[in-house]
């Protein structure tokens, strides 16, 4: 149906519009920033919203409108929103006139009428069917009917996107796409899938969906639109940038901010499937040090309860018998751990019970109904009471898509049939209207009750999901229980770089993949690597996944099938260990970089892991690399993804050239390894044997660097080298804190701004502003400048510090610059 425009009222901060079949509303919330909504009841619904904050209806925007003959113009200093009065077809403008997408001429909003039901459980017949499998536990009720609840609507969104651009976002999914056009993709919870219903454009605009059911995104034969399935009315925001960096700012603005994760985070973390007991997690992490390899981080995986109480949050005595003394070795080891929890819960144990009596279960009479907020506060008294009170440091909430069901049988299902699978088993026990939100609910639970206790110690939550708003909950996002082979390798590249440019900051993966390998009856356990470790051709693929991990926002090791401990890939002098060992110690050799872009992400909505085009947005030749990616301002990251040296069961492969090739945008880049200057825009061989992962600094580009160290709270005073990288202007913020309270909630932090003149040859330090508890008041950097000679130590004590690079040698020659 083709709607017309048939009045319109101002309202505050926006408009309303009345057409022939429904109203509508544009509200600015920021002068960059519209909500439109499209109902056809007679109002608008009044539900809160999961996934944004109440700073989102903001006040007091000037806008003004003007009305055309032929269509309405609401505009605000640099966004305008035209809509046509025959078809009530939106079309979105920069202030300076420029076209940023618009919608078909006919209207690109259509609503249409669905019923929703809801299941109604026989709890006391009682009929409950339960197993287990790769994936964990599970609960299945039997007995059911579905009655009626409501209406709502399935809305679709149609788009006429622009022939030059590319589209990325909607979350981490296992396809490996990059650029979303030509493609689809369902939108819905499972293993593998992290949804984030987020559209970011080369043109400089994003599209945020606030809604919670399954979901569709097309760019394909059938049209370019996205779908909701269950919804009150159509809902969205439109956020102007037009650099990547400020629509970030734009979805955070409406979703949250991401609070700071503690120092130790950031460094390396230890995990495989699994640990079994106190001894052997100590003795892990003992090891560790002896070995002088850093490690901040180790994990304890499922089954850590008392035989099979799955879900029980507290450990078993048998194993751990005494939490407490464990948690006191492991922190004199410097060395943090993050235990595994389930929502789901398994008949026989006491958080079990206790869920059942408050009537806190959901219809499998196993799972905690995280949307009601009783439930996600016993659920955290008992995390405090099992684990936290022992002093625990992390979260690893496992499973937090409850409701999968299709990871079982020889064949992977197509992909309309896995949809159709897992979304009927997830609406048997949830509002269809909000089936993706459960992640989102159970992350809220562990935040709030973490910090209603302390706030000594930050929030850390690595989750299987997803989904907008929930990265202001202190949580990390990993890709799921992926498996080992090259092609997994490189489509998990793009996989991360579509999660965190929808404004969620952190994920991570798991490094050497979950499953090594193949089971020939489970279509998900299809690793190459049957002899694990002990395959060099695995040794190789993890090398190369290691690499790849240590640029990550979070590095961390996981798996089953095999060990992953540095030391299980051979000794001091092997070829495999010690470039293990190599980028294991350039991690933390970077750590004074990395930990001020922590603060970038959350004192100025920076994102760390960013697609190319964050930053060459206009840039045609880089909209389509799925297999380089920007670490911070600085670093330009080229995996490789191809096997050089081995193939699966150690076989030897012959005349594989060592290199790969690499775009490097245009400007100045120098290579990594051997500071060599090179020119930009045009793709370059690069060298890439296994001790060399291509990596390359942008000029203009500042990094700080520490001291080698074996956690990241060693030597907060030590020098740092301050690498300067000339051919442009550059300037980087370097951040400190407390490493691990929220004090710098109230300004506990200090910045100290250093710039980079180009012309001037010129280095400044500037003035630190800002100061926390413990910080060295004095402290030491040793300037060098890529490709010159020697290095300048330099006494800082606050104040402003100027550094002249005429005081610098060109190396191999006698003179100045």
């Amino acid at each position: 149906m083709i709607l017309k425009l048939t009045r319109w009222q101002a309202e505050a901060n926006g408009i309303r519009l009345d057409t022939t079949n429904g109203i509508m509303q544009i509200v600015f919330c920021t002068p960059r920033i519209a909500r439109i909504r499209y109902t056809l009841d007679s109002d608008f619904s009044r539900k809160p919203s999961f996934m944004t904050v109440e700073r989102s209806q903001s006040s007091n925007v000037q806008f003004k409108i003007i009305d055309h003959s032929d269509d309405l113009e609401i505009s605000t200093e640099l966004l305008t929103i035209r809509v046509n009065k025959t078809t009530c077809a939106f079309s979105y403008w920069e202030a300076s006139g420029r076209l940023l997408t618009k919608e078909p001429p006919r209207g690109g909003k259509t609503l249409e009428r669905t019923d929703v039901y809801r299941t109604i459980f026989d709890v006391s017949a009682g009929e409950v069917a339960t197993d287990r499998g790769a994936d964990g536990f599970r609960a299945r009720a039997e007995g059911s009917n579905q009655i009626f609840d409501r209406t709502a609507y399935h809305t679709k969104l149609e788009f006429e996107w622009q022939e030059d651009e590319a589209l990325y976002g909607l979350g981490s999914h296992e396809e490996g796409m990059m650029n979303l056009r030509g493609q689809h993709q369902y939108l819905y919870q499972q293993n593998m899938k992290a949804v984030v219903p987020a559209l970011i454009s080369t043109r400089g605009y994003g599209v945020l969906v606030d809604s919670y059911s399954l979901m569709s995104f097309h760019d394909d034969s059938f049209g370019s639109y996205i779908w909701t399935d269950v919804d009150d009315e159509m809902d969205f925001y439109f956020i102007y940038g037009p650099e990547f960096d400020q629509i970030i700012e734009g979805i955070r603005h409406l979703t949250g901010d991401a609070p700071m994760l503690p120092k130790w985070a950031y460094g390396y973390i230890q995990s495989k499937e699994r640990y079994i007991s106190q001894e052997e997690l100590i003795d892990i992490a003992r090891e560790y040090r002896e070995r002088e390899l850093p490690i901040d981080g180790i994990v304890l995986d499922w089954q850590s309860w008392t035989g099979e109480l799955w879900g029980q949050k507290t450990l078993d005595p048998q194993r751990f018998p005494d939490p407490s003394e464990m948690m006191r070795q492991l922190h004199a080891l410097h060395v943090k751990l993050m235990v595994s929890i389930w929502p789901i819960m398994k008949e026989g144990g006491d958080n079990h019970r206790e869920m059942s009596e408050h009537g806190y279960l959901l219809g499998n009479q196993a799972t905690y109904d995280a949307f009601t907020d009783g439930a996600r506060r016993l659920y955290w008294e008992q995390v405090h009471a099992g684990l936290f009170s022992h002093g625990v440091d992390a979260w690893w909430c496992d499973c937090t898509e409850p409701f999968e069901a299709d990871w079982t049988g020889q064949v992977k299902p197509e992909p309309e049939q896995r949809m159709l699978i897992n979304t009927a088993e997830a609406k048997r026990y949830l509002d269809p209207e909000y089936i993706n939100a459960y992640s989102l609910l159970h992350s809220k639970g562990i935040y709030e009750g973490q910090r209603s206790v302390t706030d000594h110690k930050r929030v850390v939550n690595l989750t299987r999901s997803a989904y907008a708003g929930q990265h202001r909950y202190g949580t990390i996002t990993w890709s799921g229980d992926i498996s080992a082979n090259w092609e997994t390798l490189r489509k998990q590249i793009a996989d991360g770089l579509n999660f965190c440019v929808t404004g969620s900051p952190y994920w991570t993966m798991d490094i050497g993949a979950f499953f090594v390998r193949n089971q020939e009856n489970l279509w998900f356990w299809n690793g190459d690597y049957n002899e694990g470790v002990a395959d060099l051709g695995y040794r190789e693929l993890y090398v190369r996944w290691f690499q790849f991990g240590a640029f990550l926002p979070i590095f961390r090791s996981h798996g089953t099938d095999t060990p992953r401990e540095i030391w299980r890939f051979g000794e001091p002098g092997d070829l495999f260990y010690e470039a293990l060992v190599k980028y294991l110690k350039l991690r933390y050799r970077l750590m004074p970089y990395i930990y001020s872009l922590a603060g970038a992400v959350a004192h100025r909505c920076y994102t760390m892991y960013r697609v190319l085009a964050f930053d060459y947005r206009e840039d045609p030749r880089v909209h389509d690399i799925d297999d380089q990616f920007l670490f911070g301002p600085a670093f330009l990251v080229a995996p490789v993804t191809t096997a050089m040296y081995y193939g699966p069961n150690s076989r030897k492969l012959h005349d594989v050239r060592k290199m790969r090739q690499v775009y490097l945008p245009s400007g100045g880049w120098y290579d990594f390894w051997t500071d060599e200057h090179l020119e930009g825009g045009k793709t370059i061989d690069a060298k890439a044997d296994l001790d060399t992962l291509p990596l390359f600094v942008r000029a203009g580009s500042i990094i700080p660097m520490g001291p080698d160290v074996q956690h990241t709270g060693e030597q907060p005073e030590a020098m740092l080298l301050l690498k300067v990288y000339p051919g442009q202007d550059g300037s980087f913020t370097l951040y400190e804190d407390e490493g691990d309270t929220y004090h710098y909630e109230n300004g506990a932090y200090s910045m100290i701004e250093m710039s980079w003149d180009d012309t001037n040859r010129r280095l400044t330090i500037g003035q630190r502003i800002g100061s926390f508890p413990g910080m060295p008041e004095h402290r030491q950097f040793m300037v060098e400048i890529a490709g010159r000679a020697g290095q300048i130590v330099v006494s800082y004590q606050g104040t402003p510090v100027v550094v002249q690079a005429t005081e610098f040698k060109v190396q191999g020659r006698d003179e100045v610059l």
